[in-house]
């Protein structure tokens, strides 16, 4: 049992991958700083999402439902520092906090798991396919029209024990969770992110801070990884946009060449049997600009009339 103060406290989810997170961020500041990993604390905390298993997201609240408890820990100087799955975090943060910093990218793309299948293109007619992420299922609908999408949530375990037990013939995750939880070889296969772009801020790690906290912020920008940290701006300025809640299907992929970064944004029918997709570039520099920008110009070329359908369902 420690007899001082932690050098540091990070919050986090306490799924089995957001644990595998906190930890990473652990042993990359103990190491930039040259104190033990015993001496940064992490404190697991249950969130709305973790507890409510039952629904989709979108009915019940969407992302803020993983962050809402850690964040209030935050702002109450209970710990020091929030480690996030980026892409479950709300594009407008609560008053006081900050995502000051984003880990190196991991893979971006779904992973498919199936015993029927390695591919989605391989499933049967009319197969099950598990999932309650809205863009994933209008993805897959866009291309396979004939699959039943069934309701589907949990960690790896979970959900490979849901496909064993016949509940799904297939379902996907994001590659980059399965890679931190050294399980890549449960995936059949990796989706094209051209034809399946990812959720925006997908594989990315970040870190969020009291705004008013200098401290912290200086000991945890040693970890900022400057490309993740501009394909992140634009893609969340592109979510911020278009709505950034969990009702409605939105999927970004961003590239880099240089000094340029270019943006693909996607926004999808419920179906998937409507899709209108749009890629800009420009200087990094300008990544929130990119983002904004496109984001605004997929809303002109859906039209109000789209967009509204998914904020009618929110209400």
């Amino acid at each position: 049992m420690q007899s001082h103060s932690p050098f540091l406290r990070i919050g986090t989810r306490g799924s089995q991958l957001a644990l595998a997170q906190a930890n990473l961020v652990r042993r990359l500041l103990a190491q930039a700083h040259g104190v033990e990993e015993d001496s940064i604390a992490i404190q697991a905390i249950s969130t709305s999402g973790d507890r409510i298993t039952d629904r989709p997201l979108s009915e019940v609240g969407g992302k803020g439902l993983f962050t809402k408890e850690i964040e209030a820990a935050l702002l109450a100087g209970e710990i020091d520092l929030a480690v996030h799955s980026s892409k479950d975090m709300a594009t407008r943060l609560p008053d006081g906090l900050e995502l000051s910093v984003f880990l190196e990218r991991e893979d971006v793309r779904d992973a498919f798991l199936s015993f029927v299948a390695r591919d989605v293109d391989g499933l049967p007619r009319g197969a099950r396919f598990g999932t309650s992420s809205i863009r994933r299922a209008a993805q897959i609908l866009r291309f396979r029209p004939d699959l039943e999408i069934v309701p589907f949530r949990g960690n790896v375990d979970t959900r490979i024990r849901k496909l064993t037990d016949g509940v799904a013939d297939g379902t996907l995750l994001a590659a980059a969770g399965l890679n931190r939880l050294g399980r890549s070889g449960e995936a059949a296969s990796l989706l094209d992110p051209r034809r399946f772009p990812p959720a925006p801020a997908q594989g990315a790690i970040g870190i969020e801070i009291r705004s008013e906290d200098a401290r912290t912020r200086e000991l945890v920008a040693v970890l900022d990884h400057a490309e993740t940290h501009d394909a992140l701006r634009a893609e969340r300025a592109l979510l911020d946009v278009l709505d950034g809640s969990c009702r409605t299907p939105i999927a970004a992929l961003t590239s880099r060449d240089g000094d340029k970064l270019t943006l693909l944004g996607q926004i999808l029918s419920p179906d998937g049997q409507t899709v209108y997709e749009l890629e800009r570039s420009g200087a990094a520099a300008e990544a929130m600009r990119i983002g904004h920008d496109l984001g605004q110009e997929l809303r002109d070329l859906a039209g109000p009339d789209f967009l509204a359908q998914f904020e009618d369902r929110g209400r």
